[in-house]
């Protein structure tokens, strides 16, 4: 069960990120400045990477323990 944690725990950061971008939104400030929490979403495509990367190596060591 903990291997099956690697995996979503990036995952599941990955999509709070995006919601939390989705959610907050993006305005403009009274002095013509935009204001978005733009860093969310490079932080929310590493982890999504790191899920996705951990799913191959997942993968990979089950297919070789099968055998």
């Amino acid at each position: 069960m903990k291997k099956y944690f690697i995996i979503l725990i990036p995952l599941l950061i990955s999509i709070g990120c995006f919601f939390s971008y989705n959610l907050v939104g993006s305005y403009v400030a009274e002095d013509g400045t935009l204001v978005e929490p733009f860093f969310l979403i490079p932080i929310g495509l590493f982890f999504f990477i790191i899920a996705v990367i951990s799913t191959l190596v997942w993968l990979i060591i089950y297919v070789f323990k099968k055998k």
